[in-house]
């Protein structure tokens, strides 16, 4: 991976964090994804007291299909537990395969168990902390919704993931996908509306002529 790449795809890395200050919620809603490391986020937060329970959601996913044979919110909810989070304050949804079904599903879950949410932190892989927020609050009415995911640097993101699940430049084509769906999604009524400056839609741009397109919508 050459440079020019690795310049362009921190500039949208960049902009997917929200970096919202967290305080203490109703409820920590970790989104399931192939990257264990936002289940772990999700144990640390609710160690901390910011919450008092967890809902994981994933059934599988476009990616995770290919990897696993039990469904992502099964695997979060195994890697929230061994961290110290007890069973009984971790809630499944196993039957979403993309992020609107995640919140849907959820809310759906949330409502039919008659738990009262005003607060949400959302939990997810780092690139997609604003493509969260946005469908989260174009679906689920909430008075406080915060983003978060694994504090970790851009170049130690890509280097540290090592269970050879998805190579580097696939997470950079899942970046450049989901900055496409931050705009074709608003455009669509699926999310609301996140202000692309034109020097993120110009990174887009050029990692596209780069190649990274394998996770665009056609």
């Amino acid at each position: 991976m050459n440079a020019e790449t690795k310049h362009y795809a921190k500039i949208i890395w960049d902009y997917h964090h929200m970096n919202h200050t967290l305080t203490c919620a109703d409820l920590i809603f970790v989104l399931g994804s192939h990257d264990v490391r936002v289940a772990e986020r999700g144990a640390e937060l609710y160690l901390m007291g910011l919450a008092p329970f967890i809902v994981v959601s994933g059934g599988l996913g476009k990616i995770t299909k290919n990897l696993w044979k039990r469904t992502e919110a099964q695997k979060f909810a195994e890697v929230i537990c061994s961290i110290g989070v007890p069973k009984e304050k971790v809630l499944l949804e196993t039957q979403s395969s993309n992020t609107g079904e995640n919140i849907i599903f959820t809310r759906d879950l949330i409502l039919s168990k008659r738990i009262e949410v005003d607060s949400i932190i959302a939990v997810n892989k780092p690139y997609m902390e604003r493509r969260s927020y946005a469908a989260i609050s174009k679906f689920w009415s909430v008075k406080k919704l915060m983003v978060t995911s694994p504090l970790i640097e851009f170049d130690e993101y890509l280097d540290a993931y090592t269970e050879g699940e998805i190579t580097r430049e696939e997470i950079i084509s899942i970046m450049v996908g989901d900055l496409q769906r931050m705009k074709l999604y608003a455009e669509k009524g699926f999310q609301v509306y996140q202000d692309i400056p034109e020097n993120v839609w110009s990174a887009y741009d050029k990692l596209v002529e780069l190649g990274f397109t394998s996770h665009l919508i056609k």
